[in-house]
């Protein structure tokens, strides 16, 4: 069965802010705390599941309020942001498998085959369109804060709001992909098209263009390859883009 071309919009977009904002995330060495934040929305989940609202309305929700957490208590404590993703992600894993299971908890987990009402879409469009925006506009500024946080305010960037921003943006970005990917796997896509790219390019307008472009791909192959191999279409997506990664690999040994 092929997918029609409002089910495959969505995805494509997700994959485009997912392949930008992973490459700062991968610049940030946030790798592993990168798949962890996306767990965040779990227990909203599991909330909004109980008071039979929207469950993906549950998860943007905590995602948000996760992000907003992380980023306080980066700046106050001074603790490293991966210390603290892993603190708030093993709460938050524990409340959302105590408030969903069975069926739900692998929609949560997995994504689910469900295609999104018009008004969903056309929100999630908005959405994407808006951190795509952002991280073009402002990967300058975002570069300059990783390569020294002083540096960026003398050149009078907001390095504080800056860093909230980015935090929210990639929050809405593991939100895009609930639907389709679930929890566990739109963290890889954010990560892996966006370490592949860092591994064969030496630009960073290269190393976005690239990821957002394996990031499509990978969702694009997927998404058809599952209705005609039948097979879940979020392992196949994450599947065709570590494959992705392992072809750059071997590039890049070949050279």
């Amino acid at each position: 069965m092929v997918p029609s071309t409002s089910a495959v919009a969505l995805p494509v977009a997700a994959a485009v802010a997912a392949g930008l904002v992973g490459s700062f995330a991968v610049l940030r060495r946030m790798t592993l705390a990168s798949d962890a934040l996306s767990h965040v929305a779990l227990p909203g989940i599991g909330i909004a599941l109980l008071l039979n609202a929207n469950p993906v309305l549950g998860g943007v929700t905590a995602l948000l309020v996760g992000a907003v957490l992380i980023w306080r208590l980066e700046h106050r404590t001074r603790i490293p942001t991966e210390a603290i993703v892993g603190v708030v992600f093993s709460a938050a894993l524990a409340v959302g498998s105590m408030l969903t299971s069975g069926e739900e908890l692998l929609e949560a987990l997995f994504g689910t085959e469900k295609a999104p009402g018009q008004a969903e879409t056309l929100i999630s469009l908005g959405l994407a369109a808006l951190i795509v925006g952002f991280v073009l506009r402002a990967r300058h500024r975002l570069l300059l804060m990783l390569v020294s946080s002083d540096l960026a305010r003398t050149a009078g960037v907001k390095v504080a709001r800056l860093d909230l921003t980015y935090l929210l943006a990639f929050a809405l970005t593991v939100a895009l992909g609930l639907r389709y990917l679930g929890i566990l796997l739109m963290g890889s896509l954010i990560i892996i098209p966006a370490a592949t790219a860092r591994h064969i390019t030496r630009s960073l307008d290269a190393m976005l263009a690239v990821a957002a472009g394996l990031a499509v791909v990978a969702t694009v192959v997927g998404t058809l390859g599952a209705g005609v191999l039948h097979l879940p279409r979020g392992p196949l997506i994450i599947t065709v883009a570590a494959g992705f990664f392992a072809v750059g690999v071997l590039i890049r040994r070949a050279d």
